[in-house]
């Protein structure tokens, strides 16, 4: 492939070289569901490359698609369960997670698309109390993470899932959970659309061929971005707001350095550091 001219915004990197680099700056990307960077994007663990799009409609065990505004489900069968510290089961996951998204939430929360219901981003299983670490029949809870991004808060409820009952919420700001697929594909929808996106862009043409209008388009891996001293003023509220960089690869095609890029999501608009 031709040399492509370094522009304004993205570098298209090509061969080995930047693989290599890429999966370094990789380490520590997430994208959550249970992992950390994805749903099963997101669960904490860390997630590689994802493709964007799929992200909207992935299961609800893995829950990222936007909360469907007024609706509120009867509570679910128990259907399969584990046991002891097994991990959650499709059937559990799925039911935890309505079962911590009560009407007061659904009401009162929005998701990464601004639409009511708060943006989903972990379920995991939670870990026993003290005096329960000996007990073979201790209950078995989950923890269930979601972010609103009408105040920025990370709400988190805990559930038991034998008696089906939250016992435990909890909401915090200014706490940056690992992103989910969700979120990281609106992340390149913005981009994409947004004027600081034109690089990105023609980058890409030069690379494929092709004209860049969808996530759809590209593998994407995203980090939380945190304002610090020497922040542009326009992102001084990261941190405070849902803030990210991301690392994209157009799909069969080489690594596109947007790393000078951030996207707020919580104001929805895109700044340039460095």
């Amino acid at each position: 492939m031709r040399t492509i001219v370094h522009r304004h915004l993205g570098k298209v990197v090509a061969g080995a070289a930047i693989a290599v680099a890429g999966t370094a700056v990789m380490v520590g990307i997430t994208l959550p569901g249970s992992a950390g960077a994805d749903d099963s994007g997101g669960q904490g663990t860390g997630q590689t490359t994802q493709q964007a799009g799929q992200g909207q409609g992935q299961g609800q065990a893995q829950g990222q698609g936007a909360v469907q505004p007024g609706v509120v489900e009867d509570v679910p069968a128990d259907g399969e369960k584990g046991k002891g510290r097994d991990p959650l089961t499709g059937d559990e996951t799925e039911r935890v997670e309505k079962l911590a998204l009560d009407r007061q939430l659904l009401r009162t929360s929005e998701n990464v698309e601004g639409d009511k219901g708060p943006q989903r981003i972990t379920v995991d299983l939670a870990e026993p109390e003290l005096e329960e670490l000996d007990d073979p029949n201790a209950p078995r809870r989950a923890e269930v993470s979601f972010y609103d991004y009408k105040d920025d808060s990370l709400v988190t409820k805990t559930v038991n899932l034998d008696t089906g009952k939250v016992e435990a919420t909890d909401t915090q700001h200014g706490v940056q959970p690992p992103l989910s697929r969700a979120e990281t594909v609106e992340a390149a929808q913005l981009l994409i659309a947004d004027p600081l996106g034109a690089g990105l862009k023609a980058d890409f043409k030069d690379a494929t061929g092709k004209a860049l209008t969808s996530p759809d388009q590209l593998m994407l891996n995203s980090m939380v971005f945190r304002a610090n001293a020497g922040t542009p003023a326009a992102l001084t509220d990261c941190g405070k707001h849902r803030c990210l960089r991301l690392f994209v690869k157009a799909k069969n095609g080489p690594w596109i350095d947007s790393r000078d890029l951030v996207i707020d999501l919580s104001a929805r608009k895109v700044a340039k550091v460095g």
